[in-house]
């Protein structure tokens, strides 16, 4: 399968969800808007280092936590910051949380097309993590398939069909969205496809 999408794959995921073409333009645009790979193949992620410091509690990896702070407090830190996100690439950083914990590390990244964090794979219906991870790195078809699950599985479609992005941005990204004026950018994008059919 071809990792890039085509307009025809969007326009079917787009009648799937029901709603407009040019609705899923907009979200793929301002999530991922150059593509859901980067030059050397390797699919487009950010990781989140206060979501891997929650994910390795999960797993009761206190201890350990604590010293990936100390050891390297831009992979791992308890709470959001924006100071050390650029430290260093984010596939480096997946790199270094694996040898630690494949699946806390995994889990701690947004991928792709629609930015959808690896935690999510078992309500979006994947049978693992693995899985998710497998599709993230196969196609963009594939990573838009995850988006339009997130998009369900969190009742996002009326929004969708009703253009309210400020609702939609709440319920994608997270009370936070007014920050980053996501509803706007959404708008924006929807303005530039919306005669795409």
């Amino acid at each position: 399968m071809p990792k890039k999408i085509t307009l025809e794959q969007i326009r079917e995921s787009a009648k799937g969800l029901g709603v407009e073409t040019a609705v899923l333009l907009a979200v793929r645009d301002v999530e991922c808007p150059e593509s859901g790979f980067n030059a050397d193949g390797s699919p487009v992620i950010l990781f989140e280092p206060h979501v891997f410091w929650r994910e390795l509690g999960k797993v009761y990896y206190y201890t350990k936590r604590k010293q990936m702070r100390d050891l390297f407090p831009d992979i791992c830190y308890p709470s959001w910051r924006k100071s050390a996100y650029n430290v260093r690439p984010s596939h480096q950083k997946l790199y270094v949380a694996s040898v630690l914990h494949w699946d806390a590390a995994h889990a701690s990244c947004s991928w792709g097309l629609g930015q959808v964090m690896g935690n999510n794979w078992k309500d979006l219906g994947y049978a693992s993590l693995k899985e998710f991870v497998d599709a993230m790195h196969e196609s963009e078809a594939k990573q838009l398939d995850a988006m339009c699950r997130f998009i369900k599985a969190n009742n996002l479609v009326d929004e969708l069909q009703r253009h309210d992005w400020a609702g939609f941005a709440r319920g994608y990204n997270g009370s936070g969205y007014r920050k980053n004026k996501y509803d706007e950018k959404l708008e924006a994008a929807y303005n530039k496809h919306k005669h795409t059919k």
